[in-house]
């Protein structure tokens, strides 16, 4: 098996950099478009089948060093007892938002092993088609991002409503995050126990907190749910975005590897995260809009900040774009791969 991927994860010397793309299933793929012009995203999500070939799409176009299970991240808290909707054009929509104690204390915690049983089976059958070739990566969305969507019924900019929940109702916000966080940490482990080989915890939202408020307000839960998914011994990536000015935090709460976005350097990042973590990243997703040579310019720089340490896991800072051209990808992959090859 390629495995360079769990190698940086335990910051081990591999012959190159292993790079694999958040979102790289999706929307800039032919492929994934004509399935969506026959589904919708829950119908591939809860169809283990179809969960599976959205899976392998990327996999059999480009030479990755990992898959990731499609599903998304936001089934949990349907499972939970949220009527969850994609409304084309808008995005994800949480029809019964949370909006009072009694809310938070209506929402029970399911046996992800069961309720979210499909994205299971899918991670099982993914293994089997997978059939030794890469690693399959298995994730989740953390507390506060969840309970952000829960809270607001989809996105938003300024997080009005779940700041007050949080600054000004304490009890709902700890039992709304206990929950949550009791859930992640299980639906992590289950997918690692499902043949998950790392997991990925995807913190979009950290970044609107202040480091105080992080500290206070977030950090114990996705400890706790890290703490939890960890104990199945499987590497777990810690990604968030716009979160430069708390990385330090970040690290507290936990994860085998950090990810970093491109709004701070890698060398800095890696200066401040020091040597006893991986991290992944940090390509802006608009740079593969940008002609080949400036492409290659930067991914050289990245490669160049990472100085052929162990542990560097190649990736976007955040999802791949949908009008992404496919043919730059491909380049993308490959220049990783040749720029950084040990000789």
């Amino acid at each position: 098996m390629n495995d360079r991927l769990l190698r940086a994860c335990r910051r081990e010397v591999v012959d190159c950099t292993p790079i694999w793309l958040m979102r790289q299933a999706g929307r800039y793929m032919a492929e994934y478009r004509e399935v969506r012009q026959k589904h919708t995203i829950l119908d591939i999500i809860k169809t283990p089948e179809l969960a599976v070939q959205v899976t392998l799409q990327p996999v059999n176009a480009f030479d990755l060093d990992a898959a990731i299970i499609f599903a998304d991240i936001l089934p949990p808290l349907e499972a939970m007892g949220l009527s969850l909707e994609f409304v084309r054009g808008e995005g994800p929509v949480i029809h019964n938002p949370l909006r009072s104690a009694a809310d938070v204390a209506a929402l029970h915690v399911p046996d992800p092993r069961e309720s979210l049983g499909f994205t299971m089976e899918a991670i099982r059958l993914a293994r089997r088609e997978l059939d030794g070739r890469i690693p399959l990566i298995g994730f989740s969305g953390a507390p506060f991002t969840l309970a952000s969507y829960a809270i607001e019924g989809g996105a938003t900019r300024n997080f009005v409503l779940t700041k007050n929940l949080m600054f000004n109702h304490p009890q709902p916000w700890q039992e709304l995050m206990d929950k949550l966080s009791a859930l992640v940490g299980d639906y992590l482990k289950a997918q690692a126990e499902a043949g998950a080989q790392a997991l990925q915890l995807f913190d979009s939202w950290a970044g609107a907190l202040s480091p105080g408020d992080y500290r206070r307000y977030v950090l114990p839960y996705s400890r706790r749910a890290i703490q939890t998914a960890q104990s199945s011994e499987v590497p777990l990536i810690h990604f968030s975005t716009e979160t430069a000015g708390i990385l330090e935090l970040i690290k507290e709460a936990g994860g085998s590897v950090i990810g970093v976005d491109w709004r701070v350097g890698l060398a800095d990042a890696w200066r401040r995260l020091g040597q006893d973590v991986a991290i992944q990243g940090n390509l802006d997703p608009v740079a593969l809009f940008a002609p080949l040579p400036d492409l290659e310019r930067q991914v050289a720089d990245i490669l160049a900040q990472a100085g052929g340490r162990p542990g560097h896991i190649f990736n976007l800072g955040h999802g791949i774009l949908p009008s992404t051209p496919v043919e730059h990808v491909a380049v993308l992959v490959d220049m990783v791969h040749e720029m950084s090859r040990q000789e």
